[in-house]
């Protein structure tokens, strides 16, 4: 491992610390690790240590669950599609597992364990739409974004259906749809951060064979791997980690798209046994960072999670749009 290398993962880890550190004392109503700290030995729980449980530690989680997931989705459906502009709100996965997820709990109410499998699902069905797409018309890398957006407006046609005909069916719908980790508890973090896990493993597990991938599909094949059936595990498990964040974090956008980027420039490789452990944690704490600046910009209101991500993210994309024309064109 290089310097350069080793200094990313250093970066990263300093900025996990720091920024789960800063959203578990930062907020609203300001918590001092000093009084915390005294209020541990007394008996019952302090307004400080309530506020720790009940509030920070399940926004701190959630935000650096649904970070790592959506930064390493992004990481594996571009080097999978093959195109550096493609991410999971890009070509409807997050789309999907909205729309799947708000079917469910107009289908299934008060089924929340049933959730990250259909938002799951949801994901699936959409990553796997837009990469058939490609494959049958043999498209460039700019029609598959075309595709994705194409799917993603479908998708979410289809989850505004769902919400006029059940106008009951999620609470906070405009939060929902806006990215939000506001008043989100242990309990619903449960079972996403399994799937969160699941997926990771499968993508960390495989990142060698991701690189082998990138070099093409002959080259994969003569190296004696079975190409279609890895893309699908590998598109799988990106649309595990993205279904999971959505069901409890709902549609943040821009993740998957903007940390891998970050990622490959800091490090400077593409190999993804390098690149997606950074992802876990530059994502954790990029998404971390954004939820602390959404809930104190403009205390006591908060802006939600997935509008903060987008003023970073969209001029990030059109950035990438520009820089990547050319070869956008060409492919």
């Amino acid at each position: 491992m290089n310097r350069r290398i080793k200094r990313a993962f250093i970066v990263a880890a300093l900025l996990v610390i720091i920024s789960a550190a800063a959203g578990i004392f930062i907020g609203a109503v300001g918590i001092s690790p000093i009084t915390l700290l005294k209020d541990f030995f007394e008996s019952g729980l302090s307004k400080s240590e309530r506020i720790l449980l009940y509030v920070r530690l399940p926004r701190v989680l959630g935000t650096m669950l649904c970070g790592a997931a959506l930064a390493v989705s992004g990481a594996v459906i571009q080097s999978v599609l093959g195109n550096p502009i493609a991410a999971p709100n890009i070509i409807g996965v997050n789309a999907g597992a909205g729309f799947f997820t708000v079917l469910c709990l107009a289908l299934l109410p008060g089924k929340l364990e049933l959730v990250p499998a259909a938002a799951f699902l949801g994901a699936l069905a959409a990553v796997l739409t837009v990469s058939s797409i490609a494959r049958k018309i043999g498209a460039s890398k700019m029609t598959l974004v075309l595709s994705g957006v194409a799917v993603s407006a479908l998708m979410s046609a289809a989850q505004d259906t769902v919400t006029t005909l059940f106008p009951d069916v999620l609470a906070g719908f405009t939060a929902f749809k806006s990215g939000s980790v506001s008043g989100l508890t242990l309990a619903k973090l449960f079972p996403a951060w399994i799937y969160i896990l699941i997926g990771l493993t499968i993508v960390i597990m495989l990142a060698h064979d991701m690189d082998i991938l990138a070099l093409g599909d002959k080259t994969a094949k003569s190296l004696g791997l079975n190409v279609t059936v890895l893309q699908l595990v590998l598109l799988g498990a990106a649309a595990m980690l993205a279904g999971a964040a959505v069901s409890f974090a709902g549609i943040v956008g821009f993740v998957g798209l903007v940390v891998p980027h970050i990622v490959r420039k800091i490090s400077g490789t593409s190999e993804n046994r390098v690149v997606i452990p950074l992802c876990v944690m530059f994502g954790s704490a990029f998404v971390n960072i954004c939820d602390i600046i959404s809930r104190t910009i403009f205390s006591p209101y908060e802006l939600p999670l997935g509008i903060c991500v987008s003023y970073i993210g969209a001029p990030f994309f059109i950035y990438l749009l520009i820089k990547k024309r050319g070869s956008v064109h060409r492919d």
